[in-house]
C-alpha cells in the first residue's frame, strides 16, 4: 500500500482563501500571463512533466507572477522573504495555515505542499478561468503519488466537462468530486449542486476551490457513492468515479482518486444500478467507466445489463485495451515504471487478476443514461467510437432531441445539418460514383455510406420541400414504387436524424 501523505490538512478558512484569491488576482497568476511570461513552447512542455524549460526561462526573474509560477504551478520551494512579497494580504503565515505551504526549519524557504494552477474553460456561457489548487503530482513529488493523492484537473475530467450536455437544471450532483472542478462547471448552470467524495482532502480542496473562484453554489458532503444523498433526487448526475481497476489484497497500491475498492468493474455496475432512484423525472446521468469482456460476454453487453430497459441509455465505448496495455497503463500513472523495482511484482498481480477473472479486453468510455420520456419510447444505443469529437455533449443533447422529436414520426420538413459534406468516389473512367458517404464535420463526426436515393434526400432538405414531397420526386426519379421507396428510406433517415445529419426544422435554426 502506498502510504498517505503526511502533509498539512487543507483548510479552507473564508477570510484567508478571500485574502489569497485577491492576492492571486493582484499577481495576474493566469494561463495567458503565464504563457507570456515563460513562453509557450515552455508552457507546453509543462504538460508533458518538463520543467525545466520553464526554469530557465524565469531564472533570476524575482517578479510577484514567477515567484508564484514557480511556487504554486511547479511546486517548487521559494524564498520565504519572495512569497512574502508576492502574497502580501495573505502572507506567509496564511498560506501555511490554509496548508497551502510549510516553512522549512533547515533555511528560510517556504515548501508548497498543493499546486495551484489556473485553469480554462469553455461553456455556453462564453470563456472563463479557475484557480484549482490540487496535491503536489508526482513531478514535484519526485516520487510515486501518496494512497490520499488529490487530483488537479488531468485529461479525464477535461472529457467529462465536454460530455456534460449543456442545459440549465435546478439541482444537479458531482458523484466523487475530487478536487471540485466537475462541480464547479455544472454550478454554472445549475441552480444547486451537491458534490460527494470519500475523501475528507479531497472534500477539503473542493471547498477551496469554490471560495477561491467565489462558486457559492455548492454544498460539499462525505461519504461513499450515493449514501450522502439517500432518498434525494436530481435532474443531473454527473461522475469520474473512481472506476481504475485494480486487484485486491495483497501490498498493492491503491489511490482514493482512482480505485473504488471494488472488484473489477463492480464499482460502475454499482453505479449505474443505483443511479436511477436518483434521477427525477428528464434527469440525466453521465459518467466515465470502465468495463471488462470476460468469459466469453463482451463488456458492452454486460454493461447494457445492468441498466434498466425503462431508461434511455447511450453508451459509446471509446477505447479497448489488452489486460497487459490496461496493466501498464495504470502502474505509470501511479508512478512506477519498468526501471523500477516494483514494477514486475505490480504487473503481475494485475495479469494474475485478470486471468483468474477470465478477463480478454477491458473497454473505456462513456455512459448516460436518462428518465426520460414515456410516450417517446426508448433509445438504447450502445456504439464504439474512435474518432476524434467536437463538443460532444452538443451532441448528445441533440441526439436525444432527436429522439423526442421522431417519437411520433418524421417530422414534416427537415434540414440537412450545417457541419454534414458529401463525398463521392468515382473509379477513372466512370461518371457513376461507386461510394458515396456523408461526413459529419462536427459531433461525433461520423461518415455514413449512402445510396444515390438517400444522398438525393438528404441533399434536397432545404426547408424548400416538405419530407413527402421529396420522397415522392424521388419515386418519380428513380421509377420506383412510393411505398416501396419509403419502406427503404423511413429507418434510415430516421438515423440520420438521431446522428445529427438531418434535423426538424426547429433545431436548425
Amino acid at each position: 500500500m502506498t502510504a498517505v501523505s503526511d502533509t498539512p490538512a487543507i483548510v479552507p478558512d473564508p477570510l484567508r482563501v478571500s485574502a489569497l484569491a485577491a492576492d492571486l488576482d493582484a499577481a495576474d497568476l493566469r494561463s495567458e500571463p503565464l504563457r507570456r511570461l515563460w513562453g509557450e513552447e515552455a508552457d507546453d512542455a509543462l504538460g508533458r512533466g518538463m520543467r525545466t524549460p520553464i526554469l530557465r526561462a524565469i531564472d533570476g526573474d524575482s517578479s510577484a507572477l514567477a515567484t508564484l509560477g514557480r511556487f504554486f504551478v511547479l511546486g517548487i520551494p521559494q524564498p520565504e522573504d519572495a512569497v512574502a512579497a508576492a502574497l502580501p494580504r495573505t502572507g506567509v503565515d496564511g498560506l501555511v495555515a490554509l496548508g497551502l505551504g510549510i516553512a522549512d526549519a533547515a533555511a528560510p524557504v517556504i515548501r508548497p505542499t498543493a499546486l495551484l494552477r489556473p485553469q480554462s474553460f469553455v461553456d455556453a456561457d462564453g470563456v472563463g478561468e479557475w484557480w484549482i489548487a490540487s496535491d503536489l503530482d508526482e513531478v514535484a513529488l519526485g516520487s510515486a503519488l501518496p494512497a490520499d493523492h488529490v487530483l488537479g484537473v488531468g485529461g479525464a475530467s477535461r472529457t467529462l466537462a465536454e460530455l456534460v450536455i449543456p442545459q440549465p437544471v435546478n439541482r444537479a450532483l458531482d458523484l466523487g468530486t475530487g478536487c471540485g472542478i466537475q462541480a464547479l462547471l455544472v454550478s454554472r448552470h445549475a441552480g444547486a449542486v451537491v458534490a460527494t467524495d470519500i475523501s475528507e482532502r479531497a472534500l477539503a480542496f473542493g471547498e477551496l476551490n469554490a471560495l477561491l473562484n467565489g462558486v457559492t453554489n455548492i454544498e460539499f458532503r462525505h461519504g461513499s457513492m450515493f449514501e450522502p444523498v439517500a432518498g434525494e433526487a436530481f435532474d443531473l448526475v454527473v461522475s469520474n468515479p473512481p472506476f481504475v481497476i485494480t486487484p485486491r489484497g495483497g501490498d498493492l497500491p491503491a489511490y482514493e482518486y482512482r480505485d473504488g475498492g471494488l472488484i473489477g468493474d463492480a464499482l460502475v455496475e454499482q453505479f449505474l444500478r443505483t443511479v436511477p432512484d436518483h434521477l427525477t423525472p428528464g434527469g440525466i446521468a453521465q459518467l466515465l467507466g470502465n468495463w471488462e469482456s470476460r468469459g466469453g460476454s463482451a463488456g458492452l453487453d454486460r454493461l447494457r445489463s445492468w441498466i434498466p430497459e425503462d431508461l434511455d441509455a447511450w453508451v459509446i465505448e471509446r477505447e479497448e485495451l489488452s489486460p497487459l496495455a490496461y496493466a501498464e497503463l495504470w502502474i505509470r500513472d501511479g508512478g512506477t515504471t519498468p526501471r523500477d523495482a516494483g514494477f514486475t511484482p505490480l504487473l503481475e498481480a494485475w495479469l494474475d487478476d485478470f486471468a483468474a477473472r477470465e478477463v480478454t479486453a477491458i473497454g473505456f468510455g462513456y455512459v448516460l443514461i436518462r428518465r426520460g420520456r414515456a410516450d417517446a419510447g426508448t433509445l438504447r444505443r450502445f456504439e464504439r467510437i474512435t474518432q476524434p469529437l467536437s463538443q460532444p455533449g452538443r451532441a448528445l443533447q441533440g441526439g436525444l432531441a432527436a429522439h423526442d422529436a421522431i417519437a411520433g414520426g418524421i417530422p414534416q420538413t427537415l434540414f440537412v445539418a450545417g457541419d454534414v459534406t458529401e463525398a463521392r468516389h468515382l473509379m477513372p473512367g466512370n461518371d457513376d460514383p461507386s461510394v458515396i458517404e456523408l461526413r459529419q464535420g462536427g459531433g461525433f463526426g461520423r461518415t455514413i455510406p449512402v445510396d444515390p436515393a438517400l444522398a438525393a434526400f438528404v441533399g434536397a432538405c432545404d426547408g424548400d420541400l416538405t419530407v413527402a414531397q421529396i420522397v415522392g420526386a424521388l419515386a418519380d426519379l428513380f421509377e420506383v414504387p412510393l411505398p416501396e421507396l419509403w419502406t427503404d428510406l423511413e429507418p434510415r433517415i430516421r438515423q440520420l436524424i438521431l446522428d445529427g445529419f438531418l434535423a426538424p426544422a426547429p433545431l436548425a435554426e
